[in-house]
């Protein structure tokens, strides 16, 4: 099939790589004239495990093309993407000018039949929307269908080729048809696509993001009871995990969820709730919670210092708001960085992938670590913020010869109490025991 993508960003240049994979032929759409010629010469703009490999090749095969102009981009494609960015508004409420901006464009442009599909996470209703700003200027046959992205970023190439499932929110025939055969070659397992109508489509995927960011901060209030009652968050979740209704995934508690879906998703649902005059008081506490826990270790630090942190150093492992991207998008690690330089506290930082985002925010605030132990440099503590894979098994004699004290913060329970305990950390992670 031809297919156009417009919109380069995360979602959009990994459903065009990943179609591309399959044989069809895809053109990606951008305004950003940089990073469209970046792209031509195969610099790859976003940083995802195994997608390099796959545009790469297809880049070479000529599968995958760029272009600034969407009329070139649209002019031979049977089904377009629109995987262009919903910020937050003012008031949380999705910003849908992109997208709609580029429907009443489509509008002019259109010749002949076209599915459009919103692969953007939009609210309920976007659709019509989309339909409304195209039909404004042409009056032929088009459908526009809802088919939610459920990537996680760092295996967003699994995600694409091997999904659990596939949503497609339309009531038309003939689109349930093209979308059936564009992603045939991805569930030949049997993994399921279920077909809905669109508002359906629109709100299955906050719902979904808004169930596990529920499930992340039910466990960070149970980590936090943990330590208040001398139980361990640990045991609980395994306990807890071995009940199939509950499922063993989303139950690991940390210094709260960032990213680019989870926040802005739980915030568009609930804006989404208060338009219809609904209160939708679980996702509230969820977002509360969360916020709450972004600052967790922060009283543990303070208190082991004395609530003296001017002029103290930390190493900070981890600016990313996951492993295995380079997304620092309400990233735990941003929020601890401005409450413990705004106490008098200096910040050295290392990230396998995200320095470079993070330096272009915050600059010389901080200071930057060519490897992780570099960071422990003349450092009174060290803070986990990331759950990197190079972060879990340590040389912890490196890491004591270089602090100036043996003590730990984690904000992503990487290590075992009792090996802390034997080699003589002081070490708090959350909802454990503290080991001194």
């Amino acid at each position: 099939m031809k297919i156009a993508v417009v919109g380069t960003g995360y979602v959009g240049l990994v459903t065009g790589t990943c179609f591309a994979e399959t044989g069809n032929h895809v053109t990606c759409v951008d305004i950003d004239v940089h990073k469209v010629n970046k792209l031509k010469n195969g610099e790859i703009t976003i940083y995802e495990p195994g997608l390099e490999k796959l545009f790469l090749r297809n880049l070479k095969e000529e599968r995958l093309f760029f272009t600034t102009d969407l009329a070139e981009g649209i002019n031979d494609a049977a089904i377009i993407f629109l995987a262009l960015p919903t910020p937050p508004g003012e008031d949380g409420s999705a910003d849908l000018k992109y997208i709609l901006g580029v429907a009443d464009d489509l509008g002019k442009l259109l010749t002949d039949y076209k599915v459009i599909i919103d692969k953007s996470t939009v609210p309920v209703g976007t659709a019509e929307k989309v339909q409304q700003a195209i039909a404004r200027n042409y009056k032929g046959a088009f459908d526009v269908v809802s088919n939610p992205e459920f990537l996680r970023e760092g295996v967003a190439v699994e995600d694409f080729m091997k999904p659990d499932r596939v949503v497609i929110g339309t009531n038309s025939e003939r689109a349930q048809k093209i979308m059936g055969d564009l992603y045939a070659p991805f569930v030949r397992q049997g993994n399921p696509v279920i077909y809905m109508d669109e508002r359906s489509a629109e709100l299955t995927k906050y719902a979904a993001n808004s169930f596990l960011a529920a499930k992340i901060s039910f466990m960070n209030e149970i980590a936090r009871l943990c330590e208040k009652l001398g139980a361990d968050v640990d045991m609980v979740r395994r306990g807890m995990g071995s009940d199939e209704r509950i499922g063993k995934r989303f139950l690991f508690p940390g210094i709260g969820y960032g990213g680019s879906c989870f926040p802005k998703d739980v915030e568009a649902l609930v804006r989404s709730s208060s338009e219809v005059n609904y209160n939708f008081e679980i996702l509230n506490a969820v977002m509360k919670v969360n916020e709450d826990q972004k600052l967790h270790l922060i009283p543990g630090i303070k208190k082991y210092f004395s609530n003296k942190l001017e002029g103290k150093r930390f190493a900070l492992w981890g600016l990313a708001f996951k492993p295995n991207t380079d997304d620092i998008r309400e990233a735990p690690a941003l929020y601890m960085i401005e409450a413990l330089t705004r106490d008098g506290a200096t910040v050295c930082a290392f990230d396998p992938e995200a320095m470079k985002n993070v330096k272009d925010l915050v600059g010389d605030k901080i200071d930057y670590a060519e490897n992780q132990y570099d960071a422990l440099i003349d450092a009174d503590a060290l803070i986990i913020a990331t759950e990197w894979n190079e972060f879990r098994t340590p040389d912890f004699s490196k890491i004591a010869s270089k602090l100036k004290n043996k003590v730990i913060f984690d904000g992503r329970n990487l290590f075992d109490l009792a090996a802390m305990k034997g080699l003589g950390f002081h070490y708090e992670s959350v909802g454990r025991e503290i080991v001194n």
